[in-house]
C-alpha cells in the first residue's frame, strides 16, 4: 500500500497544567458542585487532588482570582468560592474591546440598545433611596456644569445608577466595560459650552419620568439623551469610526 509523502495536519496546542487546573476548579464551580461561599481545600490538598505541584496550584487560584471566581478573606489564607462582580467583567470586556479596536460607533449603538431599556424598567423598579442617589447626582451636577471632568464623572454614575435601578443584574454586567469606555471617549465634547446644559437638562427628564414611573417616558428621554450624545461627539470633530481611546498609561 503507498503512503502519502507528506501528512498535513494542525498542531495540537495541549493546555499548560494550571490550565487545565484552573478549567477543572471553574468547571466545578458553575455547575454548582463548589457553591459560592464554600471553602476550598487548601493548596497542598489540592496539589495532592489534581496530581500537580503545589506551584501550579498556586498559578491555577491566581488566574481565578483575577477572575473573581475565587477570594481570600482579608487575613487569612482560606480560598472561597465567589460570584464575580461587574469590575471583574468589565476588566476583561475592556481588554477585548481595546485589542479589537472596536469602534466608537460600535458602541453608541450597543449604547442605544441597552440604555433606554434600563431606563424603561427602571421607571417600573426604582427604590425611593435610589431616586435619591439619583436627585443628589443631579443636584451636584448643577454644581459640576463648568468642570468637564467632574460632569463626567457624574453622568457617568447617573447612568450607573439607572442601570442598577432596572433590577435586571445581567443588563448591569453587560453594560459594565461598554459604558466607562465609552462615556471616558465623551470627555472632549464636555469641554464645549452647551454641552453641560444639554446633558443636565436630559438627565432632568429622564429622572423625572423615573419618578412619575412612566417606562415609556424614561425610553423615549433616553434615546434623546443617546441621540444627542452621538451628535456631540460628531459636533466636536470626532470620528465615530475610529477605535475608542486607549486607556491612559499610568507612570
Amino acid at each position: 500500500m503507498k503512503r502519502p509523502s507528506s501528512v498535513e495536519v494542525e498542531v495540537i496546542e495541549l493546555p499548560r497544567a494550571y490550565q487545565a487546573v484552573a478549567s477543572s476548579i471553574s468547571r466545578k464551580v458553575m455547575s454548582g458542585e463548589w457553591a459560592v461561599g464554600a471553602s476550598l481545600p487548601g493548596e497542598w490538598a489540592l496539589a495532592e487532588a489534581f496530581g500537580v505541584t503545589r506551584s501550579t496550584v498556586r498559578e491555577a487560584i491566581r488566574v481565578l482570582e483575577q477572575e473573581g471566581l475565587l477570594v481570600r478573606p482579608r487575613g487569612t489564607k482560606q480560598l472561597i468560592v465567589n460570584a464575580p462582580t461587574g469590575v471583574h467583567v468589565s476588566s476583561r470586556m475592556t481588554a477585548a474591546i481595546i485589542l479589537q479596536q472596536v469602534t466608537f460607533l460600535e458602541l453608541w449603538e450597543t449604547m442605544m440598545a441597552i440604555e433606554p431599556a434600563a431606563a424603561e424598567a427602571a421607571a417600573r423598579h426604582a427604590t425611593p433611596n435610589q431616586l435619591a442617589s439619583l436627585e443628589e447626582n443631579q443636584r451636584l451636577t448643577a454644581k459640576a456644569l463648568r468642570n468637564p471632568s467632574k460632569l463626567l464623572e457624574l453622568d457617568l454614575a447617573f447612568m450607573n445608577g439607572i442601570a442598577e435601578a432596572s433590577g435586571n443584574r445581567a443588563l448591569v454586567l453587560c453594560r459594565s466595560a461598554i459604558s466607562d469606555l465609552l462615556y471616558r471617549a465623551f470627555l472632549p465634547v464636555l469641554r464645549r459650552a452647551p454641552a453641560g446644559e444639554r446633558l443636565f437638562v436630559a438627565h432632568q427628564h429622564i429622572l423625572a419620568a423615573l419618578k412619575e414611573r412612566d417606562p415609556e417616558k424614561a425610553r423615549r428621554w433616553m434615546e434623546r439623551h443617546c441621540v444627542d450624545f452621538r451628535r456631540g461627539y460628531e459636533r466636536a470633530g470626532l470620528d465615530i469610526n475610529l477605535p475608542v481611546p486607549r486607556l491612559e498609561r499610568t507612570a
